[in-house]
């Protein structure tokens, strides 16, 4: 990880999960944190440790990691998002706004996380250093090179 931007999306991760730990451990007393709620328990608890794994993988710059991800928040989070726009016509709810809100940040962190592992990967494969490529890319310089070596008549001895 050379960027700083992979390095912020890991620390996001790292809160976003923190946060819905906050909000698992909330849940199982039965009491929510100032609205915040976990939509279903096991399956916020089977995420938070899927969310290891990912978290591990994207450290180590694996695109299953970023998959993974993607689609577990997209399926957690995304069904909560499509079922309270479409069939909640109750929206001025603020408890329900605010867990739309978490709910679409979720699925942006998870987004921005495998776009970033696609880039990765694309600058693997076709890597530009600006500190090597002005000397091996540069067929100027190489024209030039060899036009002053053909110049130089130097006597053999």
């Amino acid at each position: 990880m050379k960027s700083l931007s992979s390095w912020l999306l890991a620390a996001f991760m790292f809160m976003f999960w923190a946060f819905r730990l906050v909000i698992a451990f909330m849940a199982q007393y039965k009491q929510d944190l100032a609205g915040f709620i976990a939509f279903d328990y096991i399956i916020e608890i089977v995420l938070l440790f899927t969310t290891i794994l990912c978290f591990i993988l994207f450290l180590r710059r694996n695109i299953i990691g970023g998959i993974l991800y993607l689609l577990t928040y997209g399926y957690y989070f995304g069904s909560y998002i499509i079922t309270n726009l479409l069939f909640n016509k109750d929206l001025s709810n603020t408890y329900v706004l605010q867990n739309i809100l978490v709910s679409a940040i979720g699925i942006g962190i998870a987004f921005f996380v495998f776009a970033d592992l696609l880039i990765t990967r694309v600058r693997k494969r076709d890597p530009k250093d600006k500190k090597t490529d002005w000397f091996f890319k540069n067929e100027e310089y190489d024209r030039k090179f060899d036009e002053r070596a053909d110049r130089n008549e130097y006597k053999n001895f």
